[in-house]
């Protein structure tokens, strides 16, 4: 990947000896000073570290001798370099996790350099901060830190780094800075952020279930659910459309600790072949998870559509709201699986491969335990969905990342963000028993706490804001 670092139009790739000769004289002004790129080989990474020896050891007198540590042996440790127009390494910088440990997608930059020579109006430190910034996010990184001396400092700040205390490397004041990554927050308001003003004069659930994951019928045990399908799914994978569409329908019903009675389904498709495949889907999950279709309705020649509505029933439904202060909150995931072709880092697909009683001791494991709050993980992720648990239970969530139930194969950011399949957030006593959730992980990873939003608590104790207030605006149910 290639950024440009100057004012100008970037023009990667072209020779100038080329332009030259066609007197291409506009296409070579707009010529950017430097490109950015990653130092893959041998030579690329000598050279950067040739470049910090030259500032850090005998120009700054930061350190003796050389200034490699750990986190220039680590293989996931990635190194951006500044090259110059005739191809010399004129800055770089480097970006990884912060230990030796999982990567819990907490990371940290350091070692921006940037050659005497090429110092000035061209702006390398500047764009090598950026560049760093932007790989950190697509690695999915949440948390992004970087120790910078005192006189860098005001670059940082006006790139929209933020200050979080002092600090002193080898002798010399230095700050402790972070870039904030709002991936959370932005998913969250997107997906939820407009229902409380849409939804408010309808009063959903009912009072002490409003914004819930299914709605009590009055004066009867039973629960009904509605779940739509996004029409681009329907359209391009009919069949995990229609298994999503039982799926996410029986997990709302799992999350108010509900057994499904049944199934309504409305289907819009352009064709019947179309239909059908749709339909098998919904057949098939069915069958796996022991639910009947009871009918529906079906429309050819239309725009691809699904919705589907599940009924259950349960005498002591399971509210998303009934956290309170001091209740320890726990993800039970099923981390078997892996993320659906076409939507990796947005779908995980656990459910699709299991026995029918798998799927089945998992939904089931609410209604068994019947903890205080309960919300299955919807489309707002894992982060998203616990700060609508703690919106419904007037409440503040604090989760600890580390401890947080994962796939090895999914980033920190993209496992806090995707639909997991299976996954349910649960919150109640402290010494309260754990899930019978069959093949499903679990454990406590965090606590409902006074205030509003989510945050995120690290190993080393800081706190991130993930979500700074209300998800829905829909309050306390």
């Amino acid at each position: 990947m290639y950024l440009d670092g100057s004012a100008a139009a970037p023009v990667c790739g072209e020779n100038p000896d080329i332009l030259a000769l066609l007197g291409d004289r506009s296409t070579l002004a707009r010529r950017a000073a430097f490109h950015i790129e990653e130092a893959s080989g041998q030579a690329g990474l000598s050279a950067y570290r040739r470049l910090r020896r030259d500032v850090f050891v005998h120009e700054q007198g930061l350190f003796r001798g050389h200034d490699l540590d750990d986190r220039d042996s680590d293989p996931r440790t990635v190194v951006l370099v500044a090259r110059a127009v005739d191809g010399t390494v004129v800055g770089g910088v480097r970006l990884g996790p912060v230990d030796d440990g999982p990567d819990i997608g907490w990371w940290q930059g350091g070692r921006l350099v940037v050659a005497p020579a090429a110092r000035g109006p061209h702006g390398i430190g500047a764009a090598l901060v950026r560049a760093a910034c932007a790989r950190a996010e697509t690695e999915g990184v949440l948390r992004f830190d970087a120790t910078v001396q005192r006189r860098t400092a005001p670059l940082f700040r006006r790139l929209g780094w933020q200050r979080v205390r002092d600090t002193t490397v080898a002798g010399a004041p230095h700050l402790r800075m972070r870039w904030p990554i709002r991936r959370i927050a932005a998913q969250a308001a997107a997906a939820k952020g407009p229902l409380g003003p849409l939804l408010a004069p309808l009063l959903p659930g009912g009072t002490g279930f409003v914004g819930d994951d299914g709605a009590p019928v009055p004066d009867t045990d039973v629960i009904a659910a509605c779940d739509a399908i996004g029409p681009s799914m329907v359209e391009r994978d009919p069949d995990w459309a229609g298994w999503c569409a039982v799926l996410v329908n029986v997990n709302d019903l799992a999350a108010m600790g509900a057994s499904p009675l049944g199934l309504l389904d409305a289907l819009g498709a352009r064709d019947a072949a179309h239909a059908a495949r749709v339909l098998a889907g919904l057949g098939r999950a069915g069958q796996a998870y022991g639910v009947p279709v009871l009918g529906g309705h079906t429309q050819l020649g239309v725009p691809a559509a699904l919705s589907v509505t599940a009924l259950g029933r349960t005498r002591y439904p399971v509210p998303g709201g009934g956290g309170r202060p001091g209740h320890a909150v726990r993800l039970t995931a099923d981390l078997g699986g892996t993320w659906r072709p076409g939507y990796r880092g947005r779908q995980w697909d656990s459910t699709s491969h299991r026995r029918a009683g798998e799927l089945r001791a998992m939904t089931g494991a609410v209604a068994a335990a019947r903890p205080a709050a309960a919300k299955d993980v919807s489309m707002a992720g894992v982060a998203g969905t616990l700060g609508m648990l703690a919106e419904a239970s007037g409440c503040r969530a604090v989760l600890d990342v580390a401890a947080v139930p994962r796939p090895r194969q999914a980033a920190m950011a993209d496992w806090l963000t995707c639909f997991p399949g299976f996954a349910m957030l649960t919150a109640a006593a402290p010494d309260a028993p754990p899930l019978a959730a069959g093949p499903a992980a679990q454990a406590v990873c965090g606590e409902l706490t006074t205030g509003e939003g989510v945050g995120l608590r690290w190993p080393d104790g800081d706190i991130t804001e993930a979500v700074t207030s209300t998800v829905t605006g829909m309050g306390p149910a």
